[in-house]
């Protein structure tokens, strides 16, 4: 009996171990980035699995300014047209939050914020492939120079 009881005592153990790791593959598809008010994001670099369906990216603001001074979005683009959607969200304004309306070449992206909000936006999987370019980056004017990084699936 005591042999019994220390293999259901192991098993319950080992389920209790990889419980919350398998509830943590399910949040692999929820990524969180920051930006401050110095321009910068906090990752360089940012990946999901070529398992998930959905993927969603939530970013804050840790700064003070405002939107108007210092807003913050996150766009993802094909790798080759980080330059082109820049340009093209320069001229969409504030108010299309930088990014140019129905701009195909953008794949995602989130509302400008300012200091103390976050926003977040969700997109299918399927619009990346695995092993393609990716680049992510904020299109508030000045901003594209030091606020972009990678994104890979994995």
């Amino acid at each position: 009996m005591s042999y019994l009881r220390t293999k259901l005592a192991a098993a319950a153990l080992l389920a209790a171990c990889t419980w919350p790791a398998a509830a943590h593959a399910a949040d692999a598809c929820k990524l969180d980035i920051t930006g401050n008010d110095q321009m910068q994001y906090d990752k360089q670099a940012l990946s999901v699995a070529s398992s998930c369906k959905q993927i969603t990216v939530t970013l804050h603001h840790a700064g003070k300014l405002p939107r108007e001074a210092m807003g913050h979005n996150w766009v993802l683009v094909n790798a080759p047209d980080l330059a082109a959607v820049v340009n093209a969200g320069m001229g969409a304004g504030l108010a299309h939050d930088f990014v140019a309306p129905a701009d195909v070449r953008v794949l995602a992206h989130t509302r400008i914020i300012g200091g103390g909000d976050s926003t977040s936006v969700t997109f299918p999987a399927s619009l990346l492939k695995p092993g393609g370019s990716y680049s992510y980056l904020c299109t508030f004017p000045g901003h594209s120079a030091l606020m972009h990084g990678t994104f890979k699936v994995n």
